[in-house]
């Protein structure tokens, strides 16, 4: 007859989304039983939920988070493949308006997975909920953590028809996003507060759906115009995402000063005559809205470094944006989440369940995604006016002077623009573009001449009604 879990031998995730799947997968390895605890009733399939308006926004997991995902839940990207997402090359498939001009299509250095946030959700948590070992606690309410400051023992949950209730654990990973309660949790159990950091460019989202073109619904480009800070104006891009079944969601964003509406008519308008190139803005004009505008002003990034607290208690670790949450304009919150349980598995592999400082050794080995995801969340929105109280530091000047050169030279250099994706994929550190053959191409500049409009080609131009 088979044991029932100890308390022991449970591990407690909070939050249902993408980095709680994730994480409650790399668990499963190790506990007898994994509790996701979530406070929306999640849907069967992929299909909007209250609790994550983002999932109106475009979404992508680039290659480094892919990787992780897939040696997390061998066999997702197929499963995702097969539902309808897209694999988009880099830059191969990009069409993009950096700030010091557009960037040649180069053959692929690495790859993009496009999908809707609700299709990318369902199909990741079908896998993981397929493994007996894991059970989702929907409709549930996260009160608080039990133990002390030496060690968490469980956590304080209110469901919604059951009232509150303790779910002893032996490992709990908060996983619950934005709207993380870790801080408070913790200074509740007698903990110091922890240090933070918020950089907010008062950047504002505004998303539509639309079904694209009939002859451009099958392996269009992605389309990104981006910002310029030295025009002295709010910083103003957009994207557009082929996803799956013929879609594009594009995605429109300004900072203080140059916020899109929520205005169904004013979408298009915005797109041609706000950004630095009408590109988008033309490319919607042959398209058909199948939504109304979605807008979000949920753009801050926020950074808590739990890794320099003096003293961490046993039991406990936070995960994905709960830890450090970026400004969704560089898309690489998935990709962070999906790499920090991974390294969750991995230090659990290495030390063992149940090891002393555990949760410590857990905390301190995210740091790696995290940080480089910060810098490159941080470097272009710290010199938003208001973005911070003190405004950028010598550090992030220094920092970004350096990345704008590169950029210049990624336009016509191919190989400079594969270090570059090398670390904006998170495949690789931000080491790599400190080589001396980096340094040496950094200061010889970009070896083609620049180019002069969007480098779309004229099958794709005819197929999106342009030529």
């Amino acid at each position: 007859m088979t044991e029932p879990p100890t308390p022991a031998r449970t591990a407690v995730v909070l939050g249902g989304s993408h980095t709680g799947m994730l994480a409650a997968r790399a668990l499963a390895e190790f506990a007898d039983r994994v509790v996701v605890v979530e406070r929306d009733v999640l849907p069967e399939g992929p299909e909007p939920r209250r609790g994550l308006p983002q999932a109106r926004h475009a979404h992508m997991l680039w290659s480094g988070g892919v990787r992780a995902v897939e040696e997390l839940l061998p066999g997702a990207t197929g499963a995702l493949r097969a539902a309808g997402a897209r694999r988009a090359p880099v830059t191969t498939d990009m069409v993009v308006l950096g700030t010091r001009g557009w960037f040649r299509r180069w053959p692929e250095s690495h790859h993009v997975i496009l999908a809707g946030r609700d299709l990318l959700d369902a199909t990741i948590r079908a896998q993981v909920l397929a493994d007996e070992r894991i059970q989702l606690l929907g409709a549930t309410e996260v009160v608080g953590l039990e133990g002390t400051a030496a060690a968490v023992t469980g956590v304080r949950v209110r469901e919604r028809d059951e009232g509150e209730r303790v779910i002893e654990a032996g490992l709990v990973v908060d996983a619950t996003g934005r709207g993380s309660g870790a801080s408070r949790w913790l200074t509740a159990l007698g903990l110091p507060e922890a240090e933070r950091r918020e950089v907010d460019s008062g950047l504002v989202y505004a998303s539509r759906l639309y079904l694209a073109p009939e002859s451009a619904r099958d392996g269009y480009p992605v389309v990104n115009v981006q910002p310029d800070l030295r025009e002295g104006v709010p910083g103003r891009a957009g994207f557009l995402l082929p996803i799956e079944n013929g879609r594009w969601i594009v995605t429109l964003n300004g900072t203080r000063g140059g916020e899109p509406s929520a205005a169904g008519d004013d979408f298009v308008r915005f797109a041609r005559e706000e950004l630095r190139h009408p590109v988008i803005g033309d490319l919607l004009e042959q398209a058909e809205p199948l939504t109304d505008v979605s807008v979000t002003r949920t753009t801050l990034n926020r950074r808590h470094f739990f890794e320099r607290m003096p003293v961490w208690p046993e039991n406990f670790t936070v995960l994905g944006d709960a830890l450090a949450a970026f400004n969704p304009l560089y898309g690489h919150g998935l990709s962070v989440g999906a790499q920090s349980a991974l390294i969750l598995r991995k230090v659990l592999r290495r030390q063992g369940w149940g090891a002393p400082r555990l949760a410590r050794r857990i905390q301190k080995a995210v740091v790696r995604p995290v940080g480089a995801a910060w810098d490159l969340a941080i470097g272009q929105d710290v010199f938003y006016p208001g973005a911070t109280e003190n405004g950028p530091t010598l550090r992030d000047r220094l920092l970004a002077g350096y990345v704008d050169r590169l950029m210049y030279t990624a336009t016509g250099n191919g190989r400079i623009a594969r270090r570059v994706t090398d670390v904006t994929s998170l495949e690789r550190g931000a080491a790599v573009l400190l080589s001396p053959s980096v340094l040496l191409a950094a200061a010889v500049g970009p070896l083609k001449p620049a180019l002069n409009g969007p480098p779309l080609t004229e099958m794709e131009r005819k197929a999106a009604g342009l030529a």
